[in-house]
């Protein structure tokens, strides 16, 4: 009895903390989107004045908010453009190296990640100045690649550490080049890791704002307008422009869990007796 009665207070318990977490995870942007369609001029949804879509309508006609939006996209392309590749040949340097050396290259790769990124920013404007560079998505590209390709070259790293050496050995045994290795053998393998990492490096661009804030210029992101309109004002256009994102989140995490169990049920379906055992082994006669 002692025991049946701590399970079910185990369990109440578990239950309890799941709609707590969900409750802080969901509320927040529940209230937000309610926002969105509230005739308030403030974004808030107590008191209720009414349904519209106005802050949608405002949100088309921002043309300062559509210019950093493209701003953060671009920014976005370029960091993925530069990360993804310096975080693999990084991983790939690692997977060569002899063990003491490359914890210490290790340690010297991930340290971006480690400073804050105030001092990134101002390190790489006082850089480039010196260059006679000014401000601008360029150098915010610049500024993200030396963080975010850390977290590329970490990905990679972990995926090359489930890559059975033997498959390199055999290969060069064959006759096969070191090209032909990285071509047929390294790189198929480390696709899927590289579609991750690309996704990753994109959505910490496109977040970024303590290292952007140095170095935008005149080109300001979608991070650095939004901070400015807390200063003089918010409305709830921004939450309109949430709620978009939010419905972009979710059809892309409902798409790819369509594709992924898509693409797992030729695996999963049970092959035919016949075609598994194929034809009988004629029996010798004695």
């Amino acid at each position: 009895m002692n025991r049946l009665s701590s399970r079910v207070i185990l369990r109440s318990f578990i239950l309890l903390y799941l709609v707590a977490f969900f409750a802080y995870l969901f509320l927040p942007l529940l209230y937000m989107s309610a926002a969105a369609f509230n005739q308030s001029r403030f974004p808030a949804t107590v008191p209720w004045q009414g349904f519209t879509l106005e802050w949608f309508d405002a949100l088309l006609n921002d043309s300062m908010l559509w210019s950093s939006l493209g701003n953060s996209l671009l920014v976005g392309a370029g960091v993925v453009a530069l990360s993804v590749p310096i975080g693999l040949n990084a991983a790939l340097l690692l997977h060569l190296l002899q063990k003491r050396v490359r914890t210490l290259a290790y340690g010297v790769m991930v340290s971006p990640i480690l400073m804050p990124g105030v001092i990134l920013g101002i390190s790489t404007l006082v850089f480039w100045r010196g260059f006679d560079v000014g401000g601008g998505w360029h150098l915010a590209v610049l500024a993200q690649t030396t963080f975010i390709a850390s977290y590329c070259m970490m990905m990679f790293q972990a995926r090359l550490q489930r890559l059975d050496p033997t498959w390199e050995e055999a290969a060069l045994d064959l006759g096969a080049s070191h090209f032909q290795v990285m071509r047929r053998i390294m790189l198929p393998f480390l696709a899927p890791t590289a579609i991750g990492a690309a996704v990753i490096a994109f959505l910490q661009s496109f977040e970024n704002y303590n290292t952007t804030l140095f170095v935008y210029g005149s080109d300001r992101t979608l991070t650095i307008y939004l901070a400015g309109k807390v200063r003089v004002g918010l409305t709830p256009a921004v939450n309109a422009l949430s709620v978009i994102f939010i419905l972009l989140t979710v059809a892309a995490a409902v798409l790819f869990e369509w594709r992924r169990r898509a693409e797992a049920r030729p695996a999963a379906r049970p092959v035919p007796a016949k075609a598994s055992l194929g034809r009988a082994a004629p029996v010798p006669a004695e």
